[in-house]
């Protein structure tokens, strides 16, 4: 007894000796003590959780993304491996990686759960309006992290997303062809690239994350949790202080009373967060992030599905403004609200069309993000096998033209490129292809890539890349002659566009290979008959 004593009385004395340099009682116990409205305190603040569930799933992310980067190394010829090895051979890298996965995704979710309560009880308005605004920031950086995470995968669904993103960039008016540049870090997707996204995961995006969550925590500490939406209380922003005031008068303390519902929400949700990384594991990697696999089905993170479904869906002629114009219309509703509508009700039940308006965003994400998941990736991934080169095109070839015919099948170009309209849709059609480039523009765009589509420089041989841009070049009206001038915008400034190649050496450990970077092309469908008449 005299033993626990003791130590009780050391323990007390520490605690004043750091009390007394630190002045935490001074600082911190005024912010625990803050007073919120007396209702947050009984059932209604469960509503008022969401936000604390959130940071906790940052936190989470980043204690695991800590030891995640000991073993990463952001590398176009060592991400993939390095994964690999997390997963198979460094000792619990499979639950770091599965609890930061599925830690990310929730704090996606609670996101968007927090802003919806947010918006829906209107504590949006007077005078929290810039409260909404660093949450508002919160969301894009969140996002961000989201997708930069996505792309250090390095996988198949990492190297078409980086190609996505730098596409919709390049069509940026003046700045594009730069901020492809900046974004890819040269002319390639590969170690530079892998550089820029690391330390946008890692450094950037979290540090400035921190800063708004501050920004955000001092907010809603400076001018109060919102009281729960009375029907006969609207906001008029010439006496709502003075109300506020009196409602805090009644009030009670932050701590205890709200902190306790906030910590057995947090930790419901490391349970869950837990639950799930030990039975689904990890996400990926997947198929290596080459693009001449032909049967890679790359899609986005569920998060990014619905704009995934709206760029597949829609024509090419609006995807320029579906790629660019609905981020930025979207983030300039948000930013707009607080300001459109900064006043009057607050109550759901007294606002239909913000009801009507969240019902409709919800219900499109959901339908779209379905629809992206289960729709076949934009290109015919199968079109390579499965659609001939057309009779009609082949009796007119010479034997060398037959051979490009068969390279263009080889090599999978059929799954983004039609003839006669069979075929993928992302590219432009080849049947008259040979009356808009000439031969210079054709190698140019066979070797170096551009537009969405990736350099072939290092996955064509010489003779190979001869005899397909001589089938390109017969593709065109009988009679007509070959193009003459380039049509085909001219590439980045610099070094020629090559995809690097990745490096897939055997992890060292009982039973982990990753696949072989090139496989033995199959054997494309050229119409035989057809092909015998011509020769």
């Amino acid at each position: 007894m005299n033993t626990l004593t003791a130590i009780k009385k050391r323990a007390i004395a520490s605690v004043g000796w750091l009390e007394s340099r630190l002045q935490l009682r001074q600082s911190i116990w005024p912010v625990m003590r803050h007073p919120i409205p007396a209702e947050v305190a009984h059932k209604k603040g469960w509503w008022y959780v969401f936000g604390s569930v959130t940071m906790t799933f940052f936190l989470l992310q980043v204690a695991t993304g800590i030891c995640l980067a000991m073993v990463y190394e952001p590398t176009a010829q060592s991400a993939y491996n390095s994964l690999i090895e997390l997963n198979e051979v460094t000792p619990l890298g499979w639950l770091m990686r599965s609890i930061h996965y599925w830690s990310a995704t929730g704090m996606v979710v609670m996101l968007i759960v927090h802003m919806t309560q947010v918006f829906l009880m209107g504590a949006f308005k007077y005078p929290r309006e810039v409260t909404w605004l660093f949450g508002v920031g919160l969301l894009v950086l969140t996002l961000g992290l989201a997708f930069s995470g996505q792309v250090l995968r390095f996988d198949s669904d990492s190297y078409w997303g980086v190609s996505v993103a730098a596409a919709a960039a390049g069509r940026v008016p003046w700045a594009g062809p730069s901020i492809v540049h900046l974004i890819l870090g040269g002319e390639i997707i590969g170690t530079s690239t892998l550089g820029r996204f690391y330390a946008l995961h890692v450094f950037v995006l979290p540090a400035l994350l921190v800063l708004l969550l501050v920004g955000h925590i001092y907010l809603v500490v400076k001018r109060g949790i919102s009281e729960p939406p009375d029907p006969d209380e609207p906001v008029d922003p010439a006496t709502y202080d003075a109300k506020y005031e009196k409602l805090l008068d009644r009030g009670v303390p932050f701590f205890p009373h709200a902190v306790y519902r906030d910590g057995i929400a947090c930790a419901a949700a490391v349970l869950i967060v837990v639950a799930l990384a030990v039975t689904l594991g990890p996400k990926g990697p997947l198929a290596l992030p080459d693009p001449t696999i032909v049967h890679a089905e790359p899609r986005p993170d569920w998060y990014f599905l619905p704009l995934f479904a709206v760029a597949a869906l829609s024509p090419a002629s609006m995807e320029t403004f579906l790629m660019l114009g609905m981020p930025v219309l979207g983030l300039m509703v948000l930013v707009a609200i607080p300001f459109v509508s900064g006043s009057g009700q607050r109550s759901a039940s007294r606002r239909p069309v913000a009801v009507l308006c969240v019902t409709v965003m919800f219900v499109c994400l959901t339908l779209l993000g379905w629809y992206g998941q289960v729709s076949p990736w934009s290109p015919q991934m199968d079109a390579w096998s499965s659609e001939a080169v057309p009779t009609r095109i082949v009796q007119r070839l010479s034997p060398l033209e037959l051979q490009g015919a068969v390279v263009l099948q080889n090599k999978a170009c059929r799954n983004c490129h039609a003839l006669d309209g069979k075929g993928g849709q992302r590219g432009p059609d080849l049947t008259d292809v040979g009356t808009r480039l000439n031969r210079d523009a054709m190698i140019r765009q066979v070797v170096q890539g551009g537009g969405n589509m990736p350099a072939y420089g290092q996955k064509l041989s010489s003779a190979e890349t001869k005899a397909l841009v001589a089938f390109l070049m017969a593709m065109r009206p009988a009679g007509r002659p070959p193009a003459m001038i380039p049509a085909a915008p001219a590439p980045l400034q610099g070094d020629p566009v090559q995809v690097e190649p990745v490096q897939t050496d055997t992890v060292q450990a009982d039973s982990v290979q990753t696949a072989p970077l090139e496989a033995a092309a199959p054997t494309a469908p050229i119409d035989a008959d057809s092909a015998k008449s011509a020769s």
